[in-house]
């Protein structure tokens, strides 16, 4: 296709005159010293805003380690500590024993050292029974594994089978958990015991 007398004047006046491309390109706007200024000076803002907020993050970080190891500390001490209270108020209990161990062979009242020593037993209960330990009742109760430990089994005809008839040593609880079983003596079962007598008379008759 041809191109036409205009098209081809155009062309040859572009080829004579390049300059005036150049000149478009020039035209282009210029970039001030005063935005590289403001550039620049807004940069050092937010640098400065970045440094100030990593301190601060350092600062946050070290003093939460700070209080994390206080805390351990403090959990530690109260766990290695923890009875502290009931140590101490035990100890006037010891002295009172102490105070009783040094009279105790120069006294020739019987009666009054056995009146002190009840005393202390009973102050000593009393702090027991303060922290929450407390003693089992078991003598005349239904023999219970989760409360008794039995010894032995003994003829009791006036009492119901499987019975505690006696504590050789007393079971404790601290709170709603037995920390030592009672140690107790058991009545035999009627019906056991009078199987093996009945099976006694059978073979005497035989």
């Amino acid at each position: 296709m041809k191109k036409d007398k205009k098209e081809l004047e155009k062309e040859e006046e572009q080829m004579i005159n390049p300059e005036e491309e150049t000149d478009e390109l020039q035209e282009q706007p210029e970039v001030k010293d005063e935005d590289l200024s403001n550039k620049d000076r807004r940069i050092e803002e937010l640098e400065k805003e970045v440094a100030d907020l990593r301190d601060k993050l350092l600062r946050r970080a070290a003093e939460f380690e700070n209080y994390k190891r206080r805390n351990e500390n403090d959990q530690l001490n109260l766990i290695k500590y923890a009875a502290e209270t009931f140590i101490i108020k035990l100890l006037p209990i010891i002295d009172d024993f102490e105070r009783s161990l040094q009279h105790i062979d120069k006294s020739k009242d019987i009666d009054s050292l056995k009146s002190g020593l009840r005393l202390i037993y009973e102050k000593l209960v009393k702090v027991l029974d303060e922290q929450g330990v407390k003693k089992m009742e078991s003598v005349g109760q239904p023999f219970d594994v989760n409360y008794h430990e039995a010894l032995m089994q003994r003829k009791a005809d006036d009492v119901a089978p499987h019975t505690v008839l006696d504590e050789i040593e007393k079971g404790y609880m601290y709170k709603d958990r037995v920390i030592r079983h009672a140690k107790v003596v058991v009545s035999e079962d009627h019906e056991e015991h009078g199987g093996n007598e009945d099976q006694g008379t059978e073979n005497n008759e035989e």
